[in-house]
Order: structure tokens, then C-alpha cells, then sequence
């Protein structure tokens, strides 16, 4: 199990990068078509699959992790573990239902592109750092944990 979570710990840092840089760089080579049906960087169907590899990951571990919380756990371990588990519930339910959104775009119109916009940012903003923290942690758990 110990190989395990570093591994996973090493995708999410990679996947937390990947969003990361792509978030900043994106407005830097790509040209935005306000009128067009999709304005963004057609790279973001790559790294939604990842993100959404990343949240599925992160709600199991982060799970574990909060399960493992008892009474002599410490209250930072309490407050990192609570603080992992609900960011990724959280990222979870916005990104799914804005990716779902988008991907039946033409028959599910209860927001427009400016909100999908804004819920997009949150999401790229709040992934790298739910990731990097829980890939972080999952480096440097040890396989008693």
C-alpha cells in the first residue's frame, strides 16, 4: 500500500502542475473567440479527464485520511484532514456539474458562459492546491499509516 500512495501522491502532483501552468500560460498562446461555442483551449479536454482522475482520487484518500483522525490526533492533523476531505467534495460537485454542463451544452441551459467561466476558474484555482496538498501528504506517509 505504501508504494501505492506514493504513486498516486506523485500523479496528483503532476496533475496539480499540469492545471496549474496551464491555468497562467492559456491566455498567453491562445486566442479567445468570445462568439465561438467554445473559447477555450481545446487542451482542456485532456485535463479534464485528468482533473476529474484527480478528484475521484482525492475523495478516496482524502476519505481514508479523515477516517484515520481519532482522538489522539492532533488538531492541526484534524483541521488538514477535514480541510482535504470537503475541499474535494467540493471541487468534486462544482467541476462534475460544470463539465457535465458543458458536455450537454445544448440541451442543459440553466446557466450562461459567464458562469461556467467563473466556476471553471475556481475549480483551476482550487484543484492544484487540493492536489499538491494531498500528493504532499501522500509522499511522505509511511505504510503503518
Amino acid at each position: 500500500m505504501d508504494a501505492l500512495k506514493k504513486v498516486i501522491g506523485v500523479v496528483l502532483i503532476i496533475i496539480a502542475a499540469i492545471v496549474a501552468i496551464h491555468t497562467v500560460i492559456e491566455p498567453l498562446y491562445h486566442t479567445s473567440d468570445p462568439n465561438s461555442d467554445n473559447p477555450y483551449s481545446s487542451v482542456w479536454g485532456y485535463i479534464n479527464v485528468l482533473s476529474a482522475i484527480s478528484i475521484v482520487l482525492g475523495l478516496i484518500f482524502s476519505y481514508i485520511r479523515l477516517n484515520k483522525v481519532g482522538d489522539n490526533s492532533s488538531v492541526q492533523e484534524f483541521i488538514a484532514a477535514n480541510t482535504l476531505f470537503y475541499g474535494f467534495m467540493f471541487a468534486a460537485i462544482i467541476f462534475f456539474w460544470n463539465w457535465f454542463g458543458i458536455l450537454n451544452a445544448t440541451t442543459f441551459t440553466a446557466v450562461g458562459a459567464e458562469t461556467r467561466s467563473t466556476v471553471w476558474i475556481i475549480i483551476d484555482a482550487l484543484l492544484p492546491l487540493l492536489n499538491g496538498a494531498l500528493g504532499a501528504h501522500l509522499l511522505r506517509s509511511k505504510a503503518s499509516e
